[in-house]
């Protein structure tokens, strides 16, 4: 891997709101903040350009209120909010690591955060800038899978990247069950089929209607992101069907 090219040029990354959190119930946690910068940071020295997406459940989950009781609509746009409050927190560790960073936003929101527009976003990763969208997607009903899917399709990132808890996906929780099986591979349908709850339905369509693949992988393995923009089989690739398939 050292000194060779990239196999990615142009990347987007999925991040949870628990993964700002660190071991924390909510809120955030600086130490798990610095741990994305300095992830980031050789990703960014190789060359490749990076698009992130943050969700917001550290600090707001809108199903949960929602199913309390709230108006879904309401719920979904303090959770929108709540996305934004967390790549303005990112941001600004980005920043003091030396990572140049821009957060745009789907949702208005001005004097904080720039509003999206795809060729300023782009302009933004020509110029080696973390780009964080927030805002979901500027409407309700949506979850931040699905902004992700739509901000890679968006920027023509080669993969999207979501970071879990764990190493890839499994047919059953591992936390929970020491006999799960991971899967190297996966196609689309097999995700939509199998129920396996990676990314919600709509992300899963819209990946498969425009053939992204999605990498999913465990944030905390040391190294994991330089290795994967360099082509290593980190975690399990959810894409196109394909023969020869390990599970």
């Amino acid at each position: 891997m050292a000194g060779s090219p990239p196999k990615y040029t142009r990347i987007l990354l999925k991040l949870s709101g628990e993964a700002l959190a660190g071991g924390k119930p909510h809120g955030f946690d600086r130490p798990a903040m610095q741990a994305v910068a300095d992830a980031l940071a050789p990703v960014l020295a190789a060359g490749v350009q990076v698009g992130l997406v943050v969700g917001g459940g550290n600090l707001f989950r809108g199903l949960p209120a929602a199913a309390d009781g709230g108006d879904r609509a309401t719920a979904d746009y303090i959770g929108m909010l709540a996305t934004v409050m967390n790549a303005l927190a990112l941001h600004e560790v980005l920043e003091r690591a030396g990572l140049a960073a821009r957060v745009m936003s789907a949702l208005p929101v001005t004097g904080v955060a720039e509003p999206f527009v795809r060729v300023k976003a782009l302009a933004h990763l020509a110029a080696g800038k973390v780009v964080l969208f927030g805002g979901g997607i500027g409407n309700p009903y949506f979850t931040t899978d699905t902004a992700a899917c739509l901000r890679a399709i968006d920027i023509g990132a080669q993969l999207l990247l979501k970071a879990t808890k764990v190493d890839g996906v499994y047919d059953v929780d591992p936390l929970r069950n020491t006999t799960a099986r991971r899967y190297e591979q996966l196609d689309y349908d097999e995700v939509l089929a199998r129920h396996l709850g990676v990314m919600d339905a709509t992300a899963v369509a819209l990946a498969r209607e425009h053939a992204l693949p999605v990498r999913v992988f465990d944030m905390n393995s040391r190294g994991a992101l330089l290795r994967i923009v360099h082509g290593e089989p980190v975690g399990t690739l959810m894409g196109p069907a394909a023969d020869g398939r390990q599970t």
